[in-house]
């Protein structure tokens, strides 16, 4: 490894008026909620989405002119594709991206627009970059990787240079870990300005392979679907995790919940949207207060390239989650005027319907009695009992469902 404080400042002159400079604020809302004071550094507002165009451009400005025209490769499913190809643009060199089968369309069309020409190819990421890595020996290009690189991880540690520029008495650095680039560089670059900051790694439990690999226990690839994506790595880099291992003090693992109510912390408190990787940071401060209580904390948001239609089921599913959102399935006997009486009942108790599902075809029911499925908004958990009583007070059986998608 041959990063050090040096190259990551000559790093951040080279970046400077190419790469936005983005804020680090303070955040009243989280620090009370976790009772420490805490900064957040809003990646999520780079041009991209993501902190990757800074390791991207360092690693693009030390080709020569022959391998500028020759071009570059990479591998991604999102965030270092666009990083790649939005200072490859810029650059005039030419790009190509593998994007592993399953990429969503979107991401596909963001890297295209920026100039990038995309093949989808391999079953998964690690496929992708095998195939990429195939080409760029076969065509004499240059191969990006996302994280195991000297250039990318003097460009990622930046992220530390301005978080300690801008509050300077920060105690911990709160971090998320994908293959460790980002990490690595940060916590070069804050233990040499700052000797006793503590540096705290975050990986989605679903994929745990840095912090495995800290510990000497066996790689077993990661497993299930992670809203973490963006640090869903089955193989921490070569070049990082001894810089981990030396700089890291520990590596927190959070799980998808954890990560849902983050995204939905940062949405409704920060009017801020953050990917599952950006959020791990802050779900991990908030699943360990005895860790961060008191102290003065600094969080990387990381990203905020979340998928929308992901984003409203997050919403949706928190607001069942604090009973804001209620499913209700309620017993009726199918004749005139009932249905009237349970919305006259559930008005009555401050709710307000949001969907009606009426069946009667197809429920395990007597012919003459239905099942009758409700949406209800209410004000929180308290409330929905209140509503179910009010139900049962008017003569009907009502049960609640465990989330507002379930059917039965």
């Amino acid at each position: 490894m041959n990063v050090t404080i040096d190259r990551i400042r000559a790093a951040e002159k080279l970046i400077a008026g190419e790469v936005l400079r983005t804020p680090t604020v303070p955040s009243r809302s989280l620090s009370q909620r976790a009772g420490a004071e805490v900064v957040v550094k809003l990646e999520s507002l780079q041009h991209t989405g993501s902190f990757k165009p800074r390791g991207a451009l360092v690693k693009l400005s030390t080709l020569d002119s022959g391998a500028r025209k020759a071009g570059v490769v990479a591998a991604s499913a999102g965030n270092h594709a666009q990083g790649v190809a939005f200072h490859a643009q810029r650059l005039g060199i030419p790009a190509t991206i593998f994007m592993p089968e399953g990429t969503p369309f979107n991401k596909v069309a963001r890297t295209e627009a920026l100039g990038a020409t995309v093949r989808v190819e391999g079953q998964g990421l690690a496929e992708a970059g095998e195939r990429a890595q195939r080409l760029a020996k076969d065509e004499g290009m240059t191969y990006v990787h996302p994280y195991d690189d000297d250039a990318i991880i003097s460009g990622q540690g930046t992220v530390a240079l301005e978080m300690l520029a801008d509050f300077p008495a920060l105690d911990v650095l709160v971090v998320p870990i994908g293959g460790g680039g980002l990490i690595s560089g940060m916590a070069i670059a804050a233990k040499a300005m700052k000797p006793d900051i503590e540096i705290v790694g975050v990986q989605a439990d679903l994929y745990p392979s840095m912090a495995k690999a800290l510990k000497g226990e066996a790689q077993t690839a990661g497993a299930g679907q992670t809203i973490a994506e963006g640090i869903a790595v089955k193989v921490p880099g070569g070049r990082t995790k001894p810089v981990v291992e030396a700089l890291v003090s520990d590596v927190l693992l959070v799980d998808e919940t954890a990560i849902e109510c983050a995204v939905q912390i940062y949405l409704e408190t920060q009017r801020l949207v953050v990917e599952g990787a950006g959020a791990t940071t802050l779900a991990a401060l908030l699943g360990n207060p005895d860790r961060f209580r008191g102290r003065k904390v600094g969080l990387v948001v990381s990203g905020g390239n979340m998928d929308s239609r992901i984003l409203a089921s997050i919403l949706m599913r928190g607001l069942a989650r604090e009973g804001r959102l209620a499913r209700l399935r309620i017993e009726i006997d199918d004749r005139p005027g009932v249905l009237a009486k349970v919305a006259g009942l559930i008005g009555q108790s401050g709710g307000n319907i949001v969907e009606v599902t009426h069946q009667r075809m197809f429920y395990d029911v007597p012919v003459k009695e239905a099942d009758l499925d409700v949406v209800v908004e209410t004000m929180d958990a308290d409330h929905v009992r209140e509503v179910i009583g009010k139900l049962e007070e008017g003569g009907f059986t009502v049960r609640l469902l465990r989330n507002v998608s379930e059917g039965g």
